[in-house]
């Protein structure tokens, strides 16, 4: 009897030894350069402090990283968002995983608020999709799982081949409109294109708003996708040893003489809001807000329409050089962002800016990886559109 409850004891201290394993023994959590103000707030939030190193660049322009601390068996979280210099941010966020990965950490968790390159999810004529190959590289690096925020498509998560949370920022931007835009029942969420249509009817649902589109757009220029060369025929051969091939290349050569080129006209389809805007506070909706003189006509349009206020509203605020000055002579009234990109600057320029924190969701995504509970609970009450 003795050796069997010596033996269930010994099942169970494995057991439990395993499943702290499992967990990890600890937690580390590092951060490079290109946001160090939202890892101080996830950390201080989580009631953590900041692993040790030194992450830096060497004489002929090279990403050098030291982790000052052990990371064998622990979880490790790296914070690091697309911001400032890009491809510095992406090198800094790579070395880190690598370096923690031949330390032996247990498992390497990136934290990419913003991830770099998510426009460039889709193949562009004779180009390639970045995006994809960025997911690959962090792979490679020794990533094992990733939590970002507000994906420029959700089609990305398929680019990787490691667990990746997308979470959202819908709720904390739902809570500033409620509690900082008076009378907000007297609102409409507006789309700036049909694209965000999806989006932009999660968030009027959840307010019990209506929405209005903007549809149309200015005239295009340059070339289409589809002109781009990859459907044109293959060049003529020099010889041949086939008379009806002979003779089906001469009538195409014919005919192709004969037919004058097409003209390609500029298409112009009118710029019109589709919804009612008059008399009401007007919200334009998006991902991100990166060149804003787009953002600019399309305030002036709902100011035409009736509009009395606007607001512009995004997860990602990755602002051109020259938005400032063009903001602060525009219609628009306020552009509120999240803290996923350092705005703080520029918020303190321009008073018509301002920020949402949600490093509060990030620290808990942190805390329930590592404690290896669900996901789940971070995106209750979000639409399968948002």
């Amino acid at each position: 009897l003795c050796s069997r409850r010596r033996c269930a004891h010994t099942q169970a201290a494995a057991l439990s030894m395993a499943q702290a394993v499992a967990r990890g023994s600890g937690i580390a959590i590092f951060t490079g350069n290109s946001h160090p103000a939202i890892a101080e707030l996830i950390v201080r939030k989580m009631g953590n402090k900041l692993g040790e190193c030194e992450v830096g660049s060497k004489a002929p322009g090279e990403t050098s990283v030291y982790i000052k601390e052990s990371v064998r068996g622990k979880n490790v979280f790296i914070i690091q968002s697309g911001a400032g210099q890009v491809n510095t941010s992406i090198m800094e966020l790579l070395i880190m995983s690598y370096a923690c990965k031949t330390s032996c950490a247990l498992q390497i968790i990136a934290v990419v608020p913003y991830l770099p390159y998510s426009k460039q999810s889709r193949m562009r004529k004779r180009g390639s999709i970045p995006c994809k190959l960025l997911a690959q590289m962090m792979e490679q690096s020794g990533i094992n799982h990733v939590i970002t925020m507000d994906l420029h498509q959700k089609e990305i998560q398929g680019f990787f081949d490691v667990p990746i949370d997308n979470l959202r920022a819908s709720p904390f931007l739902l809570q500033y409109i409620r509690e900082n835009i008076p009378d907000y029942c007297n609102a409409v969420i507006v789309a700036r294109h049909p694209e965000t249509a999806k989006r932009v009817t999660s968030y009027a649902e959840r307010l019990g708003l209506g929405i209005a589109v903007i549809h149309g757009s200015p005239p295009t220029t340059g070339q289409s996708d589809q002109d781009d060369g990859r459907h044109s025929p293959p060049p003529p051969r020099e010889t041949s040893t086939s008379p009806l091939l002979d003779l089906v290349t001469q009538s195409i050569s014919s005919y192709s003489k004969a037919s004058p080129e097409p003209v390609k006209l500029a298409v112009t389809v009118p710029v019109n809001v589709v919804g009612d805007v008059g008399g009401r506070i007007a919200i334009i909706v998006d991902d991100e807000i990166d060149e804003i003189h787009p953002f600019v006509a399309v305030a002036k349009l709902l100011k035409d329409r009736g509009a009395y206020k606007i607001y512009a509203m995004a997860t990602h605020g990755t602002f051109s050089e020259d938005c400032l000055g063009v903001l602060e002579q525009s219609d628009i009234d306020e552009v509120v962002v999240t803290n996923t990109l350092p705005v703080e600057g520029l918020a303190q320029q321009c008073s018509k800016i301002k920020i949402v924190d949600v490093s509060l969701m990030l620290g808990e995504g942190i805390r329930r990886i590592h404690n290896g509970e669900s996901m789940s609970y971070l995106f209750r009450d979000v639409p399968l559109g948002d």
